[in-house]
């Protein structure tokens, strides 16, 4: 059977009463699973970053220990020109055994300079590394209490949110389809989730925009959807709203 516009009416303020308590629902969660999801972006972003930083620890580490060898090795060359440059039967000999000795030291010289280097690059990094954990701590602990939070609130307003939306899944089939469409639409683009708003002092409650008195006569004659045309919201009057509310 075809819908009075009255019916059409009151199925649109019905069906946005049951999406406005859904909105108020979700308020209550407010920004907790931004947060949440945030704060779990941080943490793998931290943990990410403390195991690149320990791993060219562990680098620098095994750098050292590889100069450490390379020294070794080249004390013992020298230890072992030093006792042939004692058997040395010609000048040629004694100045290629020298020059080997020279080489040996210099590359002493450079891997302490490199293990010095790196003893610097480990205590910088080594600091970083300590207050990257700390904070990784920290934001460990904040996630947990935000997901705690998060938790008690989706428990405590699962099932009405739940109940909520299989009326409005009820409601929708009984909505015109192109009012549907339409009320949807001013719902997405309504910062506060309103498509269907009361006249407020001579008002559209929804932008607070002066509705003439011819179009609000118009509107409690309920002969026709009348928006505001300021926001294009869909009007209804007072007293439509108590109807519903006590139907």
């Amino acid at each position: 059977m075809e819908q009075t516009v009255e019916q059409k009416l009151k199925a649109l303020y019905e069906l946005q009463n049951i999406h406005t308590k859904i909105d108020k629902i979700r308020q209550v969660r407010g920004e907790l699973p931004m947060e949440v999801a945030d704060l779990e972006d941080d943490v793998l972003g931290l943990e990410t970053r403390i195991a690149k930083i320990k791993g060219e620890l562990d680098d620098l580490e095994d750098s050292i220990v590889t100069r450490k060898n390379t020294i070794k090795d080249a004390q013992a060359a020298i230890k072992r020109y030093d006792t042939q440059l004692k058997e040395v039967k010609n000048n040629r000999e004694y100045d290629a055994l020298t020059k080997e000795i020279e080489i040996q030291g210099l590359d002493i010289q450079v891997s302490e300079k490199k293990i010095k280097e790196h003893g610097f690059e480990i205590t910088s990094k080594t600091e970083i590394y300590e207050a990257a954990k700390a904070e990784l701590d920290g934001r460990k602990k904040d996630l947990e209490v935000k997901k705690g939070e998060l938790d008690v609130i989706t428990a405590e307003t699962e099932k009405e949110e739940q109940d909520l939306q299989k009326k409005a899944d009820k409601a929708e089939p009984q909505i015109d389809e192109r009012l549907l469409v339409a009320y949807k639409r001013l719902r997405k683009n309504a910062v506060n989730g309103l498509a269907v708003v009361t006249i407020d002092r001579d008002s559209c409650s929804g932008c607070f925009n002066q509705i003439p008195p011819q179009r609000q006569l118009d509107i409690r004659q309920r002969k026709k959807i009348i928006v505001c045309e300021h926001c294009g919201r869909i009007l209804v009057d007072e007293a439509l709203t108590h109807e519903v509310a006590e139907a």
